[in-house]
């Protein structure tokens, strides 16, 4: 547990670091260089033969490199679609669920077929091409780099205030956003992490366990197509209420899984549970977008995605703790119920916090284009009794 989260922790904690060197460098030299780095964690990872090495190999240098390649992949795609960006992130982020469908059946194979560290190498194959993939991210919009190089293109690091853009944190509507979902993901991804064991445990080896993940693959895939493009259809920061809807129903189902002693209904829980975690996923982009606008999604995104690492860290591990200490994991999933829960009655309140900053932001510019106006009229006037000994001295002479 403690590899496969930290892993996952490492992914998400390095994002705001991330998501500076994408505004500093451009999401094609990040995207490149984090595949870069995944390969040789990944590669590195396959001649190891204890447990201790792969903290580093696979938990962090293998992570690190993840986070590298991830991040600009969402942030590229709002260079190219404004309109269906919500559709748009569906589709891209659905590759993931269709690699969640397909992975574990070529996994078991390769494992029995030519081992473990075999198949870490054939799976370098799949980094390899992300690493092709990420020559293909220029953006159509100038990026820190095009703006800071002058006449002559040359790279300047811009100031310390800019490079670190705080100024994300003054938009309330972001901070409850930067709040709720950290908070909920302290129980979100447990089942993920635990559930194979915990059929192993209730059902021991009479299930295709193997199902549950395509389950969840499945419909997760087809959640991010669906929610995607609803999200299109929803106007403004209201498109926070998919992501509620969401941890509503993943909370709920989590709390359920203790409660299915038949293996139909874990079934039936892993696809409702996919579902809704394609629905979190896809929206992502589009609503930090809709907060903070597309100057500042990057870092907007990669703070958030930073505070996401210290639940997804520490969750699972509290999980199985709990299952070593009780004998079960049913005391964790209950628990692992309650944060989606409390994440999604806080971001209850973006909608209207978000509308109240607009009708803020409308007034002041109306004040700023009087006030311009006044002074305009004031120079005019000071510009016309200026002109007119002028032009009474050019008449005289």
């Amino acid at each position: 547990a403690w590899v496969s989260s930290l892993s996952m922790g490492i992914v998400f904690f390095c994002s705001p670091i991330v998501s500076i060197f994408t505004d500093l460098f451009g999401c094609q030299k990040v995207a490149v260089i984090g595949a870069a780095v995944g390969f040789a964690g990944l590669l590195s990872s396959s001649f190891v033969s204890t447990i201790e090495p792969l903290y580093f190999t696979y938990g962090v240098l293998f992570a690190c490199g993840c986070s590298f390649a991830y991040q600009p992949s969402l942030v590229i795609l709002g260079h190219y679609f404004k309109k269906r960006l919500g559709l748009v992130n569906g589709i891209v982020t659905a590759g993931s669920s269709l690699f969640t469908v397909s992975l574990p059946f070529l996994l078991r194979v390769l494992i029995d077929s030519v081992g473990l560290y075999n198949t870490l190498r054939v799976l370098c194959i799949l980094i390899f091409i992300l690493f092709l993939a990420g020559f293909t991210y220029k953006p159509l919009v100038s990026n820190a780099k095009d703006k800071e190089g002058g006449k002559k293109g040359k790279f300047r690091f811009r100031p310390e205030k800019k490079i670190c853009n705080f100024s994300v944190f003054k938009i309330l509507s972001y901070r409850i956003w930067a709040l709720g979902i950290p908070a909920a993901l302290f129980g979100y991804f447990v089942p993920y992490v635990h559930l194979m064991k915990h059929v192993r445990d209730r059902f021991g080896d009479s299930v295709p366990e193997e199902v549950l993940l395509l389950c969840l693959g499945i419909t997760s895939g087809v959640g991010r197509l669906i929610f995607g493009r609803v999200a299109d259809y929803i106007p403004g920061a209201k498109k926070v209420y998919l992501q509620v809807a969401s941890f509503f129903f993943i909370g709920l189902m989590s709390m359920m899984i203790p409660l299915c002693h038949v293996f139909g209904g874990l079934i039936a829980v892993c696809l409702f549970m996919g579902l809704f975690d394609g629905c979190f996923i896809c929206i992502m982009a589009p609503i930090a977008f809709e907060l903070v606008g597309a100057q500042d999604v990057s870092q907007a995104i990669g703070f958030l995605l930073g505070f996401m690492s210290i639940p997804m860290t520490f969750g699972p591990p509290i999980a199985g703790w709990l299952r070593d200490h009780l004998g079960t994991y049913d005391v964790a999933f209950y628990l692992a119920g309650v944060p989606p829960l409390i994440g999604g009655a806080i971001l209850c309140f973006i909608p209207w916090v978000h509308e109240r900053q607009k009708l803020k932001e409308r007034a002041k510019p109306i004040d700023g284009e009087t006030t311009e106006k006044m002074l305009e009229n004031e120079s005019t006037m000071v510009s016309d009794t200026t002109e007119k000994p002028v032009k009474e001295m050019e008449s005289g002479f």
